[in-house]
């Protein structure tokens, strides 16, 4: 089987061909864990080495340019007019394509694939025309592909206020939206913990009381990828993993909806459009002793 909507992935080749294209926008979402185990902006590593004419787009702070700065969580979406300053500061306009990349600085540790579905879910649901990069810039560059280091101001068109997509709010959940789907019952809302298996089964807590949300099903972000660089399993792996879950409907959720954002983009992959992420995820879930979670470790 293949994809429905493999053009939200473009290969290496596709860049090479068009980098440079006018009208093409490549943005560099690399994050990297700090010695605080705080997510943190790479762009150190942009200006080590990175695709030429790429920009660096700060996704991984908890203030990054898709978040509120004004929230009390990290991460969560910002508002309409935030995003539309943020793509014109960036030259992105109504006729543009925006190829999202990363690399990942330490396997097992940082993961350039959950930065980039997490900067393609905000956007894509905006209204923006987007893609990731399969295989990230490790692929580019073990295929001897231009890397630089200069740090130069790029030259970006003139574009208006981008055009937002008037249901562009569809692609989050909020709490009562999670609380609804737990009331209906099954067959109405699949529930996803993207997690490990470990922090589902109560024997990791990282986000306050250990579990995860009741009638939830564990389907790990790491089975979706054969490596932590934007190389995801097959077609057929992929909806084995995520094809015939319980319910028409799908909210998926981790610690901070980051990584939440993976089984969310493979599901957009295979053609699922009724898919959204809890914006506050276990950050905002766990914190309130009167929402119901299970701990199957207890």
């Amino acid at each position: 089987m293949g994809l429905d909507r493999a053009e939200y992935l473009v290969t290496t080749e596709w860049l090479g061909e068009h980098l440079g294209d006018r009208g093409v926008v490549v943005l560099d979402v690399t994050g990297k864990l700090t010695s605080r185990l705080d997510n943190g902006p790479g762009r150190e590593l942009w200006a080590e080495a990175h695709i030429p004419g790429s920009q660096f787009f700060d996704v991984a702070s908890a203030k990054g340019v898709l978040s509120d700065p004004d929230a009390e969580l990290p991460w969560m979406w910002p508002s309409p007019d935030q995003f539309a300053m943020t793509l014109a500061a960036h030259g992105v306009g109504a006729d543009t394509r925006v190829i999202i990349v990363a690399r990942t600085p330490r396997p097992g540790v940082d993961s350039g694939t959950m930065w980039c579905t997490r900067a393609w879910w905000t956007m894509h649901h905006f209204g923006v025309d987007c893609s990731i990069l399969r295989g990230g810039i490790e692929q580019w560059e073990a295929e001897g592909r231009p890397l630089t280091s200069d740090g130069g101001s790029v030259s970006l068109p003139a574009v208006g206020r981008f055009p937002l997509a008037p249901d562009w709010d569809r692609g989050r959940a909020s709490r009562n939206d999670v609380v609804a789907a737990i009331e209906a019952g099954s067959g109405q809302t699949c529930l996803i913990d993207a997690l490990t298996v470990e922090s589902f089964e109560g024997r990791e807590a990282n986000y306050g009381r250990p579990g995860h949300i009741t009638g939830a099903v564990n389907v790990p972000f790491v089975g979706l990828i054969e490596s932590e660089t934007c190389g995801f399993v097959d077609a057929d792996t992929m909806s084995t993993a995520l094809v015939g879950l319980d319910g028409p409907a799908v909210i998926t959720y981790c610690g901070g909806a980051i990584a939440a954002t993976v089984p969310a983009f493979c599901l957009a992959l295979l053609g699922h459009d009724r898919v959204s992420v809890y914006d506050g995820s276990l950050l905002d879930w766990a914190a309130d002793p009167d929402l119901p979670m299970t701990n199957p470790n207890s």
